[in-house]
């Protein structure tokens, strides 16, 4: 369930990402590709129109200016935790990890309807081609790359 929600909240923040144009970073890192190497993938394998570009970036801004206070939000919850937790506080540390959680759902929930916003902007046959992608990505990703990266207690020695 858990890794459902995150793969959820990272297509999300993927295909919010995804179409934004090349210098619209405002300087902040945008993940191993960047904005502009992933979005020129994503539209040029999905064919989007420059209509469909423009609802997709305006979604992308929507969805960036409700999350960044949550973020800002979720960093000084995250540094009391670690005063809370250094002070041994475990009462004040049990409350902040109920706000973290809380203020992860809301960037998921965010992110979630980001999506479903961001689908409808495709067409049936778009969907289709990115459903696609998304699972020839998961294959790619699947379990035989996670085997032979991980380490075993033998090789440790």
């Amino acid at each position: 369930m858990k890794r459902t929600m995150i793969a959820v909240a990272a297509l999300g923040l993927t295909a919010s990402l995804a179409f934004a144009g090349p210098g619209e970073g405002h300087g902040k890192r945008h993940g191993r590709h960047g904005k502009a190497g992933l979005s020129h993938h994503v539209a040029e394998k999905l064919n989007l129109t420059e209509t469909q570009k423009q609802q997709v970036d305006q979604l992308h801004k929507g969805v960036e200016a409700s999350v960044a206070p949550l973020f800002e939000s979720m960093k000084a919850t995250k540094m009391q935790l670690r005063e809370a937790r250094e002070a041994n506080d475990t009462a004040r540390e049990q409350s902040l990890r109920a706000t973290m959680k809380a203020q992860k759902e809301q960037i998921r929930q965010i992110h979630e309807t980001q999506h479903q916003q961001f689908l409808s902007v495709l067409t049936a046959e778009q969907r289709a081609q990115l459903e696609a992608m998304k699972s020839e990505q998961r294959s790619r990703r699947g379990k035989g790359d996670r085997e032979k990266t991980k380490v075993k207690p033998s090789d440790l020695r």
